[in-house]
């Protein structure tokens, strides 16, 4: 027998997935570790990525905690204070492109999207799209536990969008989505203006005009039980008033 050594740490196998969940947080210390645990227990790889706007409710500090169950696995990146959803999801596709991964994911914290939904996700993409929708509003889509008038509203809203802008999406203020790694590189981070609600649907916009195939999955939508929602009237007037500077944009 020969003897056994320890490998170089260069040898060490090290925990490879080619799909990085990217969740922006800020005070969802109720939500987090069951967040993070549910993920990393699904039968594919996903890493994960935290986006943290200086919580003060400690969120980061239970992220950090288990980053040491979880190494290579789980990351975090902290920033100083609430700097916008679209801030932090473009924070988080430059720290994914610098490194392997192939398929990139948008998910919140608050469970309102299902993570073994992100198999399905992932899924759309391998099977052809450059990128795919968590929708609310395509066959078989479902929402629960809002207020009929909230779904009026975030479908009349979707309607708006899709004949301002002139897109064939139905959930176009979708949260929920994974991008190829190829959709993320051709986009022009410095050109995405909105930083709330509208950023989500600048996103779609831009990847939708520069002619990446997207398809809408369906999943059902639940709204959060713990911790506060981040909506505000101010998300929802960038939202209208933004759709229509990205429409004056294109004309223009």
């Amino acid at each position: 027998m020969f003897p056994e050594f320890p490998l170089p740490s260069f040898f060490k196998k090290t925990i490879v997935s080619d799909s990085l969940v990217i969740i922006p947080t800020y005070n969802e210390k109720e939500n987090i570790e069951r967040m993070i645990r549910k993920v990393l227990s699904l039968p594919l790889s996903f890493h994960v990525l935290i986006i943290d706007d200086g919580s003060p409710d400690g969120t980061a500090t239970i992220v950090k905690r288990l980053m040491q169950e979880f190494p290579e696995k789980l990351f975090i990146e902290e920033r100083s204070g609430k700097l916008g959803l679209g801030t932090a999801y473009i924070h988080g596709f430059t720290w994914a492109l610098k490194r392997r991964y192939e398929y990139i994911f948008e998910m919140d914290c608050d469970f309102s999207h299902n993570p073994e939904d992100l198999i399905r996700l992932r899924q759309a993409c391998v099977d052809g799209a450059d990128m795919s929708i968590g929708s609310r509003y395509v066959k078989d889509g479902k929402i629960e536990n809002w207020p009929k008038g909230r779904v009026l509203m975030s479908y009349y809203a979707s309607v708006y969008v899709r004949i301002v802008l002139g897109v064939n999406i139905r959930d176009t203020t979708a949260g929920f989505k994974c991008y190829t790694r190829k959709v993320l590189e051709k986009i022009k981070f410095n050109e995405i203006k909105f930083v709330g609600y509208a950023f989500q649907i600048e996103m779609k916009y831009t990847a939708y005009k520069l002619g990446f195939k997207i398809v809408e999955v369906p999943i059902t939508f639940t709204d959060r039980v713990e911790g506060a929602s981040k909506m505000s009237k101010g998300i929802f007037k960038e939202a209208f008033w933004g759709v229509i500077q990205m429409r004056i944009k294109k004309i223009g």
